[in-house]
C-alpha cells in the first residue's frame, strides 16, 4: 500500500479552494435548471419500483420504453423539487450485478425531512435492509439492485453543518 503524505493532500486542497473556490456573493450563477435525472440500471423493475415508492416513498412518475434498446424500460421516481430518480433494465442482455468500483459511483445522496428520515429508517428496518447510520443525520444502504443510497437529513444544500451551497 503507498504511503499517503496527508500534509501534501491538506495543502492541495487549499491551493484548489483559493484558486477555484468563489465566495457565496461572488458566485456567478450556475448554467443548469437542476438535475433533470440521474439514471441507474434495474435488474427487476417491479423489484425496483416496490423499493423506491413502498419502502422509499418516491413516487413512481412514468414508465416508457427505453429509446436506446426496444424493449427496455425507463422509469423515473420523483425525488421532490423537481428532480429525478431514473432506471433502465435491458431485457435479454447479461449487464451483470452491480459493481462499485473506483472512478465509478460511489452513493446517491438524497436529502429528507429529518421527521422522515426517522420513518424510513423505520421502512428500512421492517423491509430487512441492512444500513449504515453515519452521525445521526446520514443512513447508507444498498438498493435491490446493489447501488449504494444514503438518506440525509441536512438540508439541500448543507453537510454536517457546512453550507455547501
Amino acid at each position: 500500500m503507498t504511503q499517503i503524505d496527508l500534509t501534501a493532500i491538506e495543502a492541495e486542497r487549499e491551493r484548489i479552494r483559493e484558486t477555484y473556490l468563489r465566495p457565496a456573493g461572488a458566485r456567478p450563477p450556475s448554467s443548469a435548471r437542476g438535475l433533470h435525472h440521474f439514471a441507474v440500471v434495474a435488474q427487476d423493475v417491479v423489484e425496483t419500483i416496490e423499493f423506491y415508492q413502498g419502502v422509499l416513498g418516491f413516487p413512481l412518475t412514468e414508465i416508457f420504453e427505453n429509446r436506446d434498446y426496444p424493449g427496455s424500460n425507463h422509469f423515473f421516481f420523483d425525488l421532490g423539487h423537481g428532480n429525478l430518480l431514473a432506471f433502465f433494465d435491458f431485457p435479454g442482455l447479461d449487464v451483470g450485478p452491480y459493481a462499485e468500483v473506483l472512478g465509478g459511483l460511489h452513493h446517491i445522496a438524497i436529502s429528507v425531512e429529518p421527521e422522515r428520515w426517522e420513518s424510513l429508517k423505520g421502512n428500512l428496518d421492517r423491509a430487512g435492509v441492512e444500513y449504515l447510520e453515519e452521525s445521526g443525520t446520514s443512513i447508507y444502504f444498498r438498493d435491490p439492485n446493489g447501488a449504494r443510497l444514503e438518506l440525509i437529513a441536512d438540508p439541500l444544500g448543507e453537510m454536517y453543518g457546512t453550507r455547501v451551497l
